[in-house]
């Protein structure tokens, strides 16, 4: 099994890993109520999904 001959620098490790960071989350506007949700995914807030209900939600 190769091994490198050399130990990899700080400076070209860390280059690597300068793409190694989170992206923030997509979010949309709710048809029916307006709230933010992540697309394709049922409101959180109202329960719907592309115009109709799918879910009830507890009123707290």
């Amino acid at each position: 099994m190769a091994l490198p001959k050399r130990r990899q620098s700080r400076a070209r490790s860390r280059k690597r890993r300068t793409h190694w960071v989170l992206s923030t989350p997509a979010l949309v506007e709710c048809a029916h109520c307006g709230e933010k949700k992540l697309a394709h995914r049922v409101c959180p807030h109202c329960g719907y999904y592309q115009g109709r209900e799918v879910r009830e939600v507890e009123a707290i």
